[in-house]
């Protein structure tokens, strides 16, 4: 039996299998990418390495074993069909009998477009009738973190989410999930809304990033289409300035606040804070 995570190389991957190593020996890892290269010091130190890719249904051909628990971590090429991707995923685990295929969605709450690929994905898990834990996974820190060097630049951090608020935690925490769920029972057919402890509201991001650089940041709310071009400027492809836009007027409703406190029972500590984000970034 192996833990097989998709994506093994990607931001939330590389969490997921560098967490799976605390819990589990490395032999009984194997992690799923398309470039071996980059997974070379997984492979140094013991997880199996294999290499194939959503868009390639031949590639998972015999790649799962029954008995395997599978992360499939939802792909980020929203031009080429995610949910098909998927399904090359959830047909292969299908096929092979695996114990459990979790899949990190994103949370109930939450009715932009972006989630529609999503609830297809979880449609098609359902109906293949393998055991499934849905992780749906709130927002990340990082999702804003990672992207300080226009904030710091202009002194402002601009949304169009006006005053509403985001229940955000680490791509460490919900790996920590994942990682639990893999190695645990009784995760089958369960549904998990995952979130931060404590949400936060734009202003108070601003306020938190100014007392830890000593600058006067501000933070100014503008219309969606407002944002939308201030984007593209900055050379965001249109397609995934929309989708942000999007995701900011849902934030703006309150849809990305969880507040099942999932994420921390999984985990089994609280979930770290927006805080902690900011001066790791502000580290570099």
């Amino acid at each position: 039996m192996s833990i097989v995570v998709t994506g093994a190389t990607g931001h939330l991957g590389r969490h997921v299998v560098t967490q799976l190593l605390e819990k589990v020996p490395a032999e009984q890892i194997t992690a799923v990418v398309r470039d071996e290269a980059k997974a070379a010091d997984f492979a140094a130190k013991g997880v199996k390495i294999a290499v194939a890719n959503y868009n390639a249904p031949e590639t998972f051909d015999g790649l799962f074993a029954a008995g395997d628990k599978v992360l499939l971590i939802s792909g980020n090429e929203f031009d080429k069909g995610r949910p098909a991707q998927h399904k090359v995923v959830i047909d292969a685990a299908k096929a092979a009998g695996v114990a459990l295929l979790a899949y990190t969605s994103a949370p109930g709450s939450l009715h932009a477009s972006l989630v529609d690929d999503h609830r297809a994905t979880e449609e098609a898990l359902l109906a293949s009738g393998l055991p499934y834990t849905l992780l749906r996974n709130g927002w990340y820190h990082e999702n804003y973190t990672e992207n300080l060097a226009p904030v710091l630049e202009h002194n402002a951090v601009v949304t169009a989410a006006g005053e509403g608020r985001v229940s955000s935690a680490s791509r460490a925490d919900y790996a920590a999930a994942a990682a639990a769920v893999l190695t645990g029972e009784g995760h089958e057919n369960q549904t998990y809304e995952l979130g931060g402890d404590v949400a936060w509201g734009f202003a108070e991001y601003a306020a938190e990033i100014a007392a830890q650089t000593g600058k006067d940041i501000a933070y100014n709310s503008v219309p969606g289409e407002v944002l939308q071009g201030i984007l593209t400027g900055a050379g965001v492809p249109e397609l995934f300035a929309g989708i942000l836009v999007e995701v900011d007027a849902s934030i703006a409703k309150g849809e990305l606040v969880v507040d099942s406190g999932d994420l921390s029972r999984l985990t089994g500590r609280p979930t770290s804070p927006i805080s902690e984000a900011v001066a790791a970034a502000l580290k570099g």
